[in-house]
């Protein structure tokens, strides 16, 4: 069975150092988006072992929501990024589905309101943090305005330019309130987005998933690019570091994703609290009812 090369190395973070983006200018061509990092297998191979996770980062999930209902203040927040289709709905799917729901928080950004553009960029995403105990999930986030308002001259320059150390800062103050930030960059590329719309075209079952929009911003590809490795670089701090998840396989952009969750939670190492009561004195109690 192929396997992580860090798999029995709990809490090694081996693929967490893999992916992660280096300091430095940041030139998206150089990183394989076809590529198996940290795993050797077959595709088959890739999905037992995304099941395979299933039950350690359930037991580590429910450990972190059991400290979490006892006064303790440490959660993770997973923010997924992309182009379109590059699949932040198949990882919260097939990831996120290995999970106890009632500990999980999954928030999908669309285009602001005019009232939340009134408050502020930050604002609605402010909102949305999970709470202590919880794993929260954002299918995009804060970075849409680095992004689209961008490309798409929603906002100056100067704005958007001035937001790259604002989102440092709110995410150092993420980090020191006990929110653990893993933000993913799903890399696709542009064939395979191309083949990934046609498919939608070609199955009556996927037309309600597909946006004449998408080719739209496809055409826009180049400068979405651009706009992706600012972010990467401006935004690459040793409180909330990115990774780059390769993502045209998609069975393999799943098991990345869900491992780089799992070493996250072996590293935070949450323990079953200890009770707060006089455990045999209440066994006592109940036999006797």
């Amino acid at each position: 069975m192929a396997k992580h090369k860090g798999s029995d190395e709990a809490g090694s973070g081996k693929l967490l150092d893999e992916l992660r983006v280096p300091p430095g200018p940041v030139d998206l061509s150089k990183w394989d988006s076809r590529a198996t990092t940290g795993f050797s297998g077959s595709k088959d191979e890739g999905k037992v072992a995304l099941d395979e996770l299933g039950p350690k980062v359930s037991d580590y999930q429910e450990r972190l929501y059991a400290e979490g209902r006892k006064e303790g203040e440490r959660s993770i927040l997973l923010v997924l990024q992309g182009m379109d289709t590059a699949g932040k709905g198949g990882v919260i799917r097939h990831g996120a589905g290995l999970m106890d729901p009632q500990g999980l928080r999954i928030t999908s950004f669309k285009a602001p309101t005019p009232a939340e553009k009134r408050r502020g960029f930050l604002w609605r995403i402010k909102q949305a943090l999970p709470e202590a105990g919880y794993i929260g999930i954002f299918d995009r986030s804060h970075y849409e305005d680095v992004l689209i308002a961008r490309v798409r001259n929603l906002v100056a320059p100067p704005v958007w330019n001035r937001r790259y150390e604002q989102i440092n800062d709110f995410e150092a103050e993420l980090a020191e309130s006990g929110i653990t930030v893993v933000k993913c960059f799903l890399h696709i590329s542009a064939d395979e987005q191309k083949a990934r719309l046609e498919a939608r075209l070609d199955d009556l079952t996927k037309h309600w998933k597909y946006n004449p929009a998408d080719v739209d911003e496809r055409e826009l590809w180049p400068v979405y690019s651009e706009a992706y490795q600012a972010a990467l670089e401006n935004c690459n701090t040793s409180e909330a570091p990115w990774y780059v998840i390769p993502s045209d396989r998609k069975w393999y952009r799943n098991w990345a994703v869900t491992t780089l969750l799992l070493e996250t939670l072996q590293n935070l190492d949450p323990q079953w609290p200890k009770a707060d009561f006089d455990v045999n004195g209440e066994k006592a109690r109940l036999a006797a009812t």
